[in-house]
């Protein structure tokens, strides 16, 4: 997930702008339930993650789809050439809704996957690149992806981990090979797809054993009734939030699940264009109501889409503004632009620092909306389960390293833009203010919550700003 920019004449635009947008179609067929399974359990050691095992899997023999290697370039560089030109075929085939209209339904041409074993898994994966149907790339990022998986529940200590593990990696296999078939193009605006398979709780049950429930911990519980009473009454709410995960959006789900239903599933959730094109990653975001936007920081990648960016970003403006003169709404949104990244030279992991444009620019969107508004800071630590890359990225199909660990979730009181600019005599200062007002509480709590976690201090790290607790147990 990411956040943008909104610049002050688009802003403007959408106060008026009448017409409903074109939504995604709605689904009407039988639906799927998904098994549930996983649970938490201790932490024992840090994941180890074995090499892939390509040799394996083609057994010295040349596979198809590598072909033939030029004398002047190693086979090293030039499997990596070839692994990104296949990221990349896939991510132009799934670009966002622009020209196009809204997204389409989910075809399932054929069986689902069945596995009754980790090799059978695999080997299936093995069949598809023999077949032609699928990547060297993609099927690296599988293995991989699985192995982590793997060792990640491995560590969790959950009972019938080996059932866990194939259960989830084949649900999950079967969904990423279904999208490679047939490409899911998000609308602007998605609404989580429940049936006739529920994309929803297969994300809550696959990133469920992750979480270390008896190491995690939400402050200010109560605030978040105090949300669910705003939406009751037709307000919105946004939270202006940290980022650290591509499962940021399972991880705050997982902590409501059981107290506040109705925040876990509604909120929508600002998302750049990465989870939405990253063919290891859809599956997951098309369980989730996205406000599908291009973050500047990727803007200009590839030359040829540049255009298409933007018309997509404008139909994400009108969507927003329309979500927001309908009320009820609750919108999560990172200012910052991206994901946070450790300090190279600590290796310390903090908030990224926030961009007050995007965050100012939402705040007039919500004030002009005409309908009742609240913004909070919301923080967020659960890197541990899914940490990104420690740089920046421009290609699609980063490494995945997962692990079994406690995650917090904390929010605090909502924040007056017209209190904080009283003592300012600009408006630039008074969104500069602002804007430190909300970093600032977000990186309190997020101060505490690793306090909690990180150095072991438990329910004892409250203050008197943030009260922690662990609902689940309620």
């Amino acid at each position: 997930m990411t956040s943008f920019t909104l610049s002050l004449d688009s802003c403007k635009a959408m106060l008026s702008i009448s017409g409903p947008p074109r939504l995604a179609r709605s689904w009407s067929r039988r639906k799927i339930s998904v098994r549930c399974v996983g649970a938490v359990g201790p932490s024992t050691s840090e994941p180890c993650i074995p090499p892939v095992a390509l040799d394996r899997w083609w057994g010295g023999r040349r596979c198809a789809c590598v072909g033939f290697v030029p004398r002047e370039r190693g086979m090293e560089e030039y499997l990596e050439d070839r692994m990104q030109r296949g990221w990349r075929s896939l991510v132009r085939r799934s670009v966002l809704a622009s020209d196009k209209g809204a997204g389409g339904e989910v075809s399932q041409s054929r069986s689902p996957l069945r596995a009754q074993s980790e090799e059978e898994l695999l080997s299936y994966v093995k069949k598809e690149v023999d077949s032609g149907r699928l990547s060297l790339s993609i099927a690296h990022g599988l293995e991989e992806l699985y192995y982590s998986y793997r060792n990640a529940v491995l560590q969790s200590g959950v009972p019938e981990a080996d059932e866990v593990i194939l259960s989830n990696m084949t649900v999950a296999f079967d969904r990423i090979l279904l999208d490679i078939e047939n490409p899911f193009t998000f609308p602007p605006h998605h609404k989580a797809i429940r049936e006739p398979f529920d994309y929803y709780m297969f994300g809550q049950n696959y990133i469920r054993p992750l979480i270390d429930l008896r190491k995690s911990y939400v402050g200010n519980i109560s605030l978040f009734s105090n949300m669910e009473q705003h939406l009751q009454q037709g307000h919105n709410i946004v939270l202006f939030s940290n980022h650290q995960t591509e499962a940021d959006p399972a991880v705050i789900a997982l902590l409501l699940e059981r107290t506040h239903p109705r925040i876990a599933e509604s909120t929508v959730f600002v998302a750049g264009d990465r989870v939405v094109t990253d063919p290891l990653c859809k599956p997951f975001s098309m369980g989730r109501n996205l406000l599908c936007v291009y973050s500047k920081k990727h803007m200009f990648d590839d030359p040829e889409l540049v255009e298409m960016k933007k018309r997509a970003n404008i139909r994400s403006l009108k969507e927003l503004a329309f979500l927001l003169r309908t009320g009820s709404q609750i919108l999560w949104i990172a200012p910052s632009g991206g994901r946070d990244r450790p300090n190279p030279q600590t290796g310390e992991w903090f908030p990224a620092p926030f961009d007050s444009s995007s965050l100012d620019n939402m705040r007039r969107l919500v004030e002009h909306s005409g309908v009742p508004g609240h913004l909070h800071p919301l923080a967020l630590l659960c890197y541990e389960v899914m940490p990104p890359p420690l740089q920046v990225e421009k290609e699609i199909g980063e490494r995945r390293k997962l692990s079994h660990h406690g995650v917090g979730l904390s929010v605090t009181p909502e924040i007056n833009f017209n209190e904080v600019a009283a003592h300012f005599k600009s408006q630039e200062e008074a969104k500069e203010a602002c804007s430190n007002a909300m970093y600032d509480a977000v990186s309190e709590q997020y101060n505490i919550l690793r306090s909690a976690i990180e150095e072991h201090k438990g329910l004892d790290a409250s203050d008197s700003m943030v009260f922690l607790s662990q609902p689940w147990k309620q």
